[in-house]
């Protein structure tokens, strides 16, 4: 089954507020005093156990809204089975705005992989039955929409 993409449009307010949340009120103060300003890093993003990949459009958005000059590859599409230890993600560019950008994006990943690996498991046990699993209303305010497209 091939994964839905949520439009920018719907991602950008809530991977704005996250951003917000997570830099105001000055902005990465652990990047800005640790690394030169014109340091530039690789970076890979590792699964740390087998999970369903899901978060990906809105941790891509996290970065573009930091830095759009930073390179970034997609090695997975969202809603594939990833293994421990798997590469799903590089980053190159400016360190200090993948710093900035990481927390944010590390967040949105771990959350919605974290519901869509679960959603595969219920899913799963329930293969051999005439059900379905669907969302509910169920969801963290401000997140509905990330958590059902994770289902």
């Amino acid at each position: 089954m091939h994964a839905v993409t949520l439009p920018d449009l719907l991602l950008e307010p809530i991977v704005r507020l996250a951003l917000l949340e997570d830099l105001t009120p000055a902005g990465d103060l652990t990047a800005m005093a640790a690394l030169p300003a014109d340091r530039s890093w690789r970076a890979v993003l590792r699964s740390r156990e087998p999970a369903v990949l899901a978060g990906s459009e809105a941790a891509c958005l996290a970065l573009r809204l930091i830095d759009p000059s930073v390179q970034l590859r997609q090695l997975v599409d969202p809603g594939a089975q990833i293994e421990a230890g798997e590469v799903f993600m590089e980053l190159e560019g400016n360190a200090r705005s993948i710093v900035s950008a990481e927390r944010t994006m590390l967040n949105f990943l771990g959350h919605l992989s974290g519901i869509a690996t679960l959603t595969q498991r219920y899913v799963s046990e329930i293969k051999d039955f005439d059900t379905k699993v669907t969302c509910t209303r169920k969801t963290t305010p401000g997140l509905r929409i990330l958590e059902k497209h994770a289902v």
